[in-house]
C-alpha cells in the first residue's frame, strides 16, 4: 500500500513584513514520484542570524529535511522525519561552524501519510489543526516564555507583555545536537493543517485563522492572513503554509472533534525517539551570537538584568559612586 491514494491541497506564502529589510523565513514541499511512495512533506523554517546567516539556516534547514527525508526508506515515517531534523541540525551546525557565524533556524514539518499527520517542531513556529470549525495546536512552542507558562510561574496573559516573550528554547544549527518534538493523529476529510512562522502569531490569533479559513479559499485564505499581519505592523517576516485533506486512502474514521481528539507526542534526541522530556538542558537563546546552557542560570541572569533595569528607571543605580 503506497501513500499516493490520499490526495491534498496546499498553498503557501512567505512575506518580508513591515519592518525587515529581507526574508528570513523559508518553506518548502515533496514533489516528484517520490510522494507516492513516501507521503506529502510540508515543511516552514525561520532562520536567526541576520541576512548572513538566518537566511542561509532556514535554507539549508528545508533543503535539508526534505532530501533527507525522502532518501529514507524506513518503514517509520516518523522516524524518518525526526532523521530529517537531525540532519539538517548537523548540516547548519557545521556551516555556521565553518564560515565562523552563529545561525540557527526553527523549523516545523507535516507529512500526511497512509491517513495519518505526522508533525516535527523545533522552536516557536507552530502547526494547528483545523477540524469542523474549531482549532487546535499541536505543537509546543520552545519559548522562554512558554516553559514558564508550563511551570506555573505566570499565565499565558503575563506572557503577552514579557520582555524576553521571544526567547526561543531549541533551534536547528544552534548546538550540535537537538531535540524534536513529535506529534501523529489519524486525518479525517476536510482536515486543514496549518505550519506558520511568528510573524503571523505576533498578531493574528488563533481564532482568527479559524475564521478567515473557514470563510475563505486556500489560497485567498493565505493571502487574508499574511495581509492583517503586515497590516497589524508586520513586526517580522511572515510565511503561511496551509494544506486541505480533499480524500483519504481509506475509510474515514469516526469524526472526533478536534479537542477530543487523541494525539501521540514523543521526542527524538538523536540515537532514540523517547516519550518523556527532559528540559534540565533547555538551551536560551536572547540572540543569534549568545546562548547559555542551563535554565537555572539564564533564568537568575535575566531576573538580575530585570532588576537593574527596574533601578534604573526609579532612578537608583546601585553601582554608582557617591558624589
Amino acid at each position: 500500500m503506497s501513500g499516493c491514494a490520499m490526495k491534498c491541497s496546499h498553498s503557501a506564502r512567505t512575506d518580508v513584513g513591515r519592518h525587515r529589510d529581507h526574508n528570513e523565513d523559508d518553506y518548502g514541499l515533496g514533489e516528484g514520484a517520490h510522494i507516492e511512495k513516501h507521503g506529502q512533506l510540508f515543511v516552514v523554517c525561520d532562520g536567526m542570524g541576520g541576512h548572513e546567516a538566518g537566511e542561509v539556516a532556514s535554507r539549508l534547514a528545508v533543503a535539508n529535511i526534505l532530501s533527507s527525508y525522502y532518501d529514507n526508506e524506513d518503514e517509520d515515517r516518523a522516524l524518518a522525519l525526526s532523521v530529517a531534523f537531525d540532519t539538517a541540525n548537523t548540516v547548519i551546525f557545521n556551516e555556521g561552524n565553518q564560515g565562523g557565524i552563529s545561525m540557527g533556524t526553527t523549523g516545523v514539518a507535516a507529512v500526511l501519510y497512509r491517513d495519518e499527520c505526522v508533525v516535527a517542531n523545533v522552536g516557536d513556529s507552530r502547526a494547528y489543526l483545523i477540524r469542523r470549525g474549531a482549532i487546535r495546536q499541536i505543537t509546543r512552542d520552545h519559548s522562554l516564555v512558554n516553559e514558564q507558562i508550563a511551570a506555573g510561574m505566570i499565565t499565558a496573559a503575563d506572557a503577552e507583555n514579557m520582555l524576553f516573550k521571544h526567547v526561543i528554547t531549541r533551534a536547528l544549527g544552534h548546538q550540535p545536537d537537538v531535540r524534536v518534538d513529535l506529534f501523529r493523529f489519524a486525518l479525517l476529510p476536510t482536515d486543514i493543517i496549518v505550519l506558520t512562522s511568528d510573524g503571523l502569531i505576533n498578531h493574528v490569533n488563533d481564532d482568527e485563522i479559524l475564521a478567515i479559513l473557514h470563510e475563505d479559499s486556500l489560497v485567498d485564505g493565505v493571502d487574508h492572513l499574511v495581509d492583517l499581519a503586515n497590516a497589524r505592523g508586520g513586526s517580522d517576516n511572515i510565511t503561511v503554509l496551509v494544506v486541505r485533506v480533499d480524500a483519504l486512502e481509506g475509510t474515514a474514521p469516526l469524526p472526533i472533534p478536534v479537542d477530543a481528539m487523541p494525539v501521540m507526542m514523543s521526542e527524538y534526541n538523536g540515537q532514540r525517539v523517547a516519550s518523556t522530556h527532559n528540559t534540565s538542558s533547555m538551551r536560551l537563546m536572547i540572540s543569534p551570537q549568545i546562548s547559555w546552557q542551563g535554565a537555572g542560570l539564564s533564568l537568575a541572569l535575566l531576573m538580575l538584568l530585570l532588576v537593574v533595569i527596574a533601578l534604573g528607571i526609579l532612578g537608583v543605580w546601585p553601582f554608582a559612586s557617591a558624589t
